[in-house]
């Protein structure tokens, strides 16, 4: 399989080896388990990419979307319904394979009590700051609870009791009976229930007991016969308690594997922190285009293929890494070069009249719309007498090296003509208002046929014909590679500058019919896509990513 020997990693390896022993029948299953307490994130999108992608390589290969709603103080469907968007908007399809951990609650209570009738847990009536105290460190074992030495018929009475809703919150828990100086923190009588009074999104008032994740987590695989169990690194050291609730439930036993998480530079990862930035108003909210949320970064203009090409790219590791932002960055220039309409829009606008261009005459330019995409066609844009362009195209004295327009420079404007500055108007306080210009009539094009070398190129706008708009740029929302350095709280790391909005802004008029999840190439400033909250009255563009820019580093 091509695509398999292109994407190979150690997973893959692993997967590839069981295949060819007839290790679970030859069947590859994987799923995508997210907690429904946030919105996804760019890293979550590499293990959807990951989980997904494998089945989607491996023929008959099935992966599942499934909750671990365990938790209803942290949950809600507004997370669920997001999520599912979120990977289908990536282009995978759990198809009828959706499920919840809230499926499986009178099984994990079922199981549960068949632990304690093995001797394996015992209900616990210490506070949580006493298990915690007792638990132990690395260093030192942990101390055993007194009530460890219930006998099964007394657990059991006391973990139905808590079923029944007898006891309040924290007031007893369930726990696995294993060993107290085990060297795996883990496997100091792990919780497996404690008890929680919340309304469930699913379930209601059905319970008040709810499963820990460790519990659930394993159980889930095997219920639904997960073959591999792919999981990021802070899951390695919970892998031997993984397996030691299956071994002593004597159930159906999936392979947990895990793999670096992914980390992003100038970025926060954390679902609480993220949660933290919304709550307090820090950003509008989960999709605001600065979060690196998957919901996020579809509102700033990012493109699902741009983001399984980046999930490509940075691969699968069996050690943590930061990877620079920039190659995401990348990837979204890469795709949306190939498809993205040239269009072109003034950010900053300063106005220019050609003082030989025919009064009230309106010109209708042919401008090709993607030269990487021949299909693509051409538009008509109008030109006129009077039109905008960038207010840094334009120096009185420009230095060495800068090739766009100043007093008797001549530069070609994009898809019509040859001009050469003739004048400028200034204000009060000396800034430039208006450029006067003539224009070559036998350079329509924007080429001549006497060889003549003109360097630099600019874009414009019809003045009678521009539409306005708004456009919003956007920086990293931290102003340091690493957020949460130090000792201090990650919030005082945000960078002021991480949003600026132009309210003045004249774009060609073709943009009047932009449509939302179609990326736009304003010419030479950047990648642009239409922004949810814009209408007929009021156009809103939000920059995906810029472009790259020889003068702004020579300056």
């Amino acid at each position: 399989m091509t695509d398999i020997e292109k994407n190979t990693n150690f997973i893959r390896d692993i997967i590839d080896s069981d295949l060819e022993s007839g290790k679970n029948e030859k069947r590859v299953h994987t799923r995508f388990p997210p907690e429904p307490n946030g919105y996804l994130h760019i890293g979550h999108a590499k293990s959807i990419c990951l989980n997904f992608g494998i089945a989607r390589d491996y023929n008959g290969g099935k992966c599942n979307l499934r909750f671990d709603d365990t938790n209803p103080a942290k949950e809600d469907i507004e997370f669920v319904d997001a999520i599912i968007e979120d990977v289908k908007w990536l282009g995978f399809d759990f198809e009828d394979r959706l499920y919840f951990a809230s499926d499986y609650f009178q099984l994990f209570y079922d199981y549960a009590l068949l632990l304690i009738g093995k001797g394996k847990a015992y209900v616990d009536d210490q506070k949580a700051d006493e298990i915690r105290n007792s638990r132990g460190t690395l260093k030192e074992p942990g101390r055993e609870s007194p009530y460890r030495e219930r006998d099964v018929k007394e657990n059991i009475n006391l973990f139905k009791r808590m079923k029944s809703g007898e006891y309040g919150d924290g007031e007893k828990v369930l726990r696995a009976k294993i060993d107290m100086t085990h060297p795996n923190l883990n496997m100091r009588d792990p919780i497996i229930y404690r008890i929680l009074h919340a309304s469930h999104h699913r379930t209601g008032g059905d319970w008040c007991i709810y499963p820990m994740y460790d519990w659930a987590h394993g159980l889930e695989d095997s219920i639904e016969k997960i073959t591999h169990s792919i999981c990021t690194l802070e899951f390695e050291d919970h892998r031997i308690l993984y397996d030691w609730f299956l071994k002593h439930l004597e159930v159906y036993h999936p392979q947990q594997i895990e793999f670096a998480r992914l980390n992003l530079n100038y970025t926060i990862m954390s679902k609480r922190k993220l949660k933290r930035l919304v709550e307090d108003n820090y950003v509008s909210g989960w999709d605001d285009p600065r979060m690196p949320t998957i919901s996020g970064f579809r509102r700033r203009g990012y493109t699902p293929e741009s983001i399984r090409n980046f999930a490509d790219c940075i691969g699968v590791a069996k050690r943590d890494g930061v990877v620079d932002i920039a190659l995401l960055e990348h990837c979204l220039r890469e795709d949306l070069n190939k498809r993205a309409y040239r269009v072109m829009g003034v950010l900053d606008p300063l106005k220019l009249i050609i003082t030989n261009y025919p009064k009230n005459q309106v010109e209708e330019l042919n401008a090709e719309n993607n030269p990487e995409d021949e299909s693509a066609g051409y538009r008509k844009i109008p030109f006129s007498r009077e039109i905008y362009i960038e207010h840094s195209d334009f120096l009185v004295d420009p230095p060495k090296k800068f090739f766009r327009l100043g007093p008797g420079r001549e530069v070609r404007l994009k898809h019509a003509y040859y001009i050469t500055c003739e004048d400028f108007i200034k204000d009060d306080n000396g800034n430039i208002i208006e450029v006067h210009c003539i224009y070559d009539p036998d350079t329509k094009g924007g080429w001549s046929d006497d060889g003549r070398k003109v360097r630099g190129t600019l874009h414009w706008v019809s003045v009678p014909h521009a539409i306005d708009a708004e456009v919003r740029l956007y920086d990293h929302l931290f102003n340091i590679e690493n957020p949460e350095v130090g000792d201090g709280d990650f919030i005082q790391n945000l960078n002021p500058n991480s949003l600026s909005i132009l309210s003045n802004c004249k774009l060609e008029p073709s943009l009047i019919d932009a449509k939302l999840g179609i990326g736009y190439q304003f010419l030479r400033l950047g990648y642009f896509s239409l922004d949810m909250d814009s209408n007929s009255s009021r156009l809103i563009f939000n920059r995906s990513t810029n472009l790259r820019n020889s003068w702004t580093k020579i300056q």
